[in-house]
């Protein structure tokens, strides 16, 4: 039986603060650094020195969690809120609109890593789709330095709501747009500094890292190194002088791409599971992030800002080798132009749902046109029904996880939708919104904290897929995924409910943590939002209920609460049940894994196989 399961009240968020958090009076700095993508048990002395180091000396957090679904701009929500993905509306990195994005190519299914595309959500939903202020927001409103640098996208997103047209303070936004129309626009004060240290005023391109390859040829071989070299350098040489000679207390995030683009597009195992993520190129990514956290704390210790600078490094997800193999895929058995026979094409969900629910399939990312027998969707989505501009189903396409929209809210269709899923290995553990009703096989999203006080769509199904270990001694380190993206066998991906996504490597260290701390509570990139508002002593005024906790056992004198561990299952489907292992913290709830037992790493470790078996 499906168990009822509390949603923590915002108003609870500060309930076991104790009044040793008002010992810190003199301001705090605080730097947010966000290596994408790196898992929690790969970094070593070997590996990451510079964030071992940092975890060593300061707060390790052992037991970590991203938010699922599993992607970029989901987590980045949640740390620049405080708030689970069910208030923020960022259910993956693509979303269901219900309107046609002009700046993502007039589809309903926009990829959000895009400054652009998230202004124009913006404009749609209110003026903010987050519905809820994120911490460069109230940081700048009160007159902190305020500055967010690196991939775009997530940067871009803490402090979205900031228009050119708008009077000052902004904040300082460098990402990969930087320079150019599409860029957010640098003020006259960062240019001049920008010349003064010989920087140029446009971000590099990714150059090799960005190459993908395709089924014939592998990606590639070179961590992102050129342009992250200039993100670190227009930290430590343009903006941490400037704070400092400003002489105000400052927030700045740092979003490093690697290790994640050089793990995606990774070009050492074109096809073929091993090594996978753990190949050269993904090992240099990680180095790479690592580097560049090494020179901001140089960078701090020469301005004479680290005694009073808290640093929080948190990656946003886990990361898995991809895998595009099942025995029972209709879209697997027929032949594709640019897939490997055998193989899972891109938008397979789209492909197997048209199919089973005998329902047209359109490509939303090219002018709804019909998709052909032989073909897949350009990039996965899929909008199914006879008129594509008012479809019964939409499929965005993300990786390891998928979101299905009904927007006629059709429950017979959701109940064919979820059957015609139940049939597939790829698929492990389904979750149903609420509104819809009880289905058996199934959780509802409030088990997981995705129904909430979002403006946007919420998905009407969330789709896991298998993973498993491919077989090392760390299996969260080796995990891989079936994953529905144009990405290869044998390259990286994440969005899963596996351990090996869930498990983020999360550290702490400065003035307002512990030193040489092991945090054996379960915490999770929320609480990171949480807890960044708290050290700057920022007041936000939440809409929605669905909040972080203050990490108060890392804080000096804080308070260490108690954990518990809690199983909830759905009823059985054909002998399918989907199971979601989690924690607790008082009334607070940490996802660590879910899925069918025996299709999910970390679920049931023992019975975990590869996708057809």
């Amino acid at each position: 039986m499906r168990r009822s399961l509390a949603i923590l009240s915002a108003g609870l968020v500060f309930a076991s603060l104790s009044p040793a958090f008002a010992q810190n009076s003199q301001p705090r700095n605080l730097i947010l650094f966000v290596p994408d993508g790196l898992r929690a048990q790969i970094v070593t002395p070997e590996t990451a020195p510079a964030m071992a180091a940092l975890r060593d000396q300061g707060v390790n957090f052992t037991n970590p969690h991203s938010m699922f679904p599993t992607f970029t701009m989901a987590n980045a929500s949640a740390m620049a809120t405080g708030h689970y993905l069910g208030d923020t509306g960022t259910f993956s990195n693509t979303i269901y609109t219900a309107y046609p994005s002009k700046p993502a190519g007039n589809t309903v299914v926009p990829f959000i890593e895009n400054d652009q595309v998230l202004v124009d959500i913006d404009d749609n939903f209110g003026g903010n789709y987050l519905n809820e202020e994120t911490l460069l927001k109230l940081a700048r409103e009160k007159g902190l330095s305020t500055a967010a640098i690196g991939k775009v996208g997530p940067t871009y997103l803490f402090d979205h709501t900031d228009r050119a047209d708008k009077p000052d303070p902004h904040s300082i936004v460098f990402d990969d747009s930087t320079g150019t129309p599409k860029g957010v626009p640098l003020s006259d004060e960062i240019k001049t500094a920008l010349q003064k240290a010989g920087l140029p005023l446009e971000t590099p391109p990714r150059g090799e890292n960005g190459k993908i390859g395709d089924f014939k040829t592998p990606g590639t071989l070179a961590a992102n190194v050129p342009q992250q070299a200039y993100f670190a350098d227009v930290a430590t040489k343009v903006v941490l002088p400037m704070f400092k000679a400003r002489g105000k207390q400052f927030v700045m995030v740092y979003w490093s791409r690697d290790p994640d683009g050089s793990q995606h597009n990774e070009g050492d195992s074109l096809n073929t599971i091993t090594p996978g993520i753990n190949g050269p190129t993904s090992m240099a990514g990680i180095r790479n992030a690592d580097n560049n956290l090494a020179q901001l704390r140089k960078a701090l210790d020469e301005l004479g800002l680290s005694a009073t600078t808290d640093i929080i490094v948190s990656a946003d997800h886990g990361f898995s080798t991809i895998s595009k193999q099942s025995k029972t895929s209709p879209s697997a058995k027929t032949t594709y132009d640019d897939t490997p026979e055998g193989f899972l094409p891109m938008g397979f969900v789209a492909l197997d749902l048209a199919k089973a629910l005998d329902l047209p399939l359109f490509d939303p990312n090219n002018g709804n046109k019909a998709v052909p027998t032989g073909a897949h969707p350009k990039a996965g989505n899929g909008v199914l029904g006879n008129d594509p501009t008012k479809p019964d189903v939409v499929v965005a396409t993300n990786g390891g996880s998928d979101l299905i929209y009904l927007p006629n809210k059709d429950k017979a269709l959701a109940d064919r939708t979820i059957k015609a899923l139940l049939e597939q290995d790829y698929v492990s553990g389904l979750f149903v919104d609420d509104d819809f009703g009880s289905y058996a096989g199934t959780l509802p999203l409030s088990a997981i904290n995705l129904k909430g006080a979002a403006v946007t769509p919420r998905p009407s199904i969330v789709v896991n897929f298998r993973s498993y270990a491919s077989g090392c001694a760390i299996p969260t380190t080796c995990s891989v995924q079936i994953a529905d993206t144009i990405l290869r066998q044998g390259q990286g991906m994440h969005g899963s409910f596996s351990r090996g996504d869930t498990m983020n490597f999360m550290a702490a260290f400065g003035p307002s943590f512990k030193a040489g701390y092991a945090d054996p509570l379960p915490v999770s990139n929320a609480d990171v939002g949480i807890t960044a508002a708290h050290l700057l002593g920022l007041d936000a005024k939440p809409k929605g209920d669905l909040v972080g906790r203050l990490m108060t056992e890392a804080l000096p004198n804080g308070a260490v609460p108690e954990a518990t561990k809690e199983t909830v299952k759905s009823e059985e489907a054909e002998g399918l049940s989907t199971v979601l292992n989690l924690q607790r913290v008082g009334t607070q709830r940490y996802f660590d894994t879910a899925g069918f037992p025996g299709r999910t790493l970390g679920l049931d470790d023992d019975k975990t196989k590869p996708a057809g078996n």
